[in-house]
């Protein structure tokens, strides 16, 4: 049992290390390519850090033949990334994080919300939803893939829009003028191995914990290693905000929610049956709860409150924190039924 949590605590270390990396050159990246921080973290890093999301997802369908570590680590992801929010917002002095942010984060917040309200449609109705079935992919495989695709687009033209105007008012100030992009491109990609790797390596672990603890793969794949992949974006965003890039930060998190259910539909994909019809349906909840906490963080987008209600978080991540307690208990309890 020792060996098995200690593999899982070195692919967190390795994940840790390599998000660490990735967010000091992104940000290099986002100044030298003149994307900035937002777009960066929309769609770049969070694309990165969702690697492990995809490998832990291929392999535990193709090696372990385990889709409910696959689906449980992707729905799970979405609501620990929330629950990032949460805890990054305590350590933030100026007030609430959210409130720093750029409003524009609100359009990747209502495409996942749209994402997930698909996902969780077909969880919850497996039936009906059999009979709009493409072989062997799922009716929302094609609705995830291509909402994922016009999200990108529709979110990288608000954003060319906004920084043009931005730069039409103020001159740009370069924060890296002695790094060159070769070099930023590659310790980025090479970081970015590094987390694929560990993603690889994941399930193996994942699977081992359930069969040893005794504990539902649903369980496992939705709170352990939704947590274990997780940690790049936990790292990216808490890295991020010591470089005082909020929107990266911030940007990174909806995006990933984004990435990992475009994941879901290329997992689909790879499998050989409609995934969403041989899962478990409680990870249904798991995707509703994640729409209600996206809800809550839109509504402290738009509200901005000028200090933290509660002295040391604001009640935006206060609520946060305390969806997220609920869908662990949901799950425990699940488990112990």
């Amino acid at each position: 049992m020792g060996a098995v949590w200690l593999q899982f605590f070195i692919c967190m270390g390795a994940i840790t290390f390599s998000g660490t990396q990735l967010t000091r050159y992104g940000d290099v990246l986002a100044e030298k390519t003149g994307l900035g921080r937002t777009w960066m973290g929309l769609v770049a890093l969070a694309l990165v850090t969702s690697l492990p999301e995809l490998a832990n997802g291929a392999s535990a369908v193709l090696w372990v033949a385990a889709p409910d570590l696959a689906v449980g680590d992707l729905m799970g992801s979405c609501v620990f990334n929330l629950l990032i929010l949460a805890v990054v917002d305590v350590f933030y002095p100026p007030g609430p994080i959210l409130t720093y942010a750029d409003r524009g984060h609100i359009l990747a917040a209502a495409f996942g919300v749209m994402l997930l309200a698909v996902v969780s449609l077909e969880l919850l109705v497996h039936a009906p939803m059999g009979h709009f079935s493409i072989k062997h992919l799922g009716f929302s495989t094609p609705v995830l893939l291509g909402c994922y695709l016009i999200a990108m687009r529709v979110m990288f033209r608000y954003q060319r829009r906004e920084r043009a105007a931005y730069l039409a008012d103020h001159e740009e100030v370069l924060v890296y003028p002695d790094k060159r992009m070769g070099e930023a491109l590659w310790k980025f990609a090479a970081n970015a191995a590094i987390v694929v790797a560990a993603g690889i390596w994941l399930p193996y672990v994942a699977d081992n914990l359930a069969q040893i603890m005794g504990w539902h793969r649903t369980m496992v794949g939705t709170l352990f290693v939704a947590a274990a992949t997780s940690m790049p974006e936990t790292v990216v965003t808490v890295s991020a905000l010591k470089l005082g890039a909020v929107d990266l930060a911030v940007g990174n998190l909806f995006g990933s929610n984004l990435v990992n259910m475009a994941i879901i539909g290329v997992v689909d994909l790879i499998y050989s049956r409609p995934l969403l019809q041989v899962v478990s349906p409680r990870h249904a909840a798991t995707g509703l709860m994640a729409i209600l906490m996206t809800g809550i963080a839109v509504a402290e987008l738009v509200y901005r409150p000028k200090k933290k209600a509660l002295r040391w978080m604001s009640l935006g991540a206060f609520l946060l924190a305390f969806l997220y307690a609920a869908n662990v208990f949901f799950h425990l309890l699940a488990r112990a039924e």
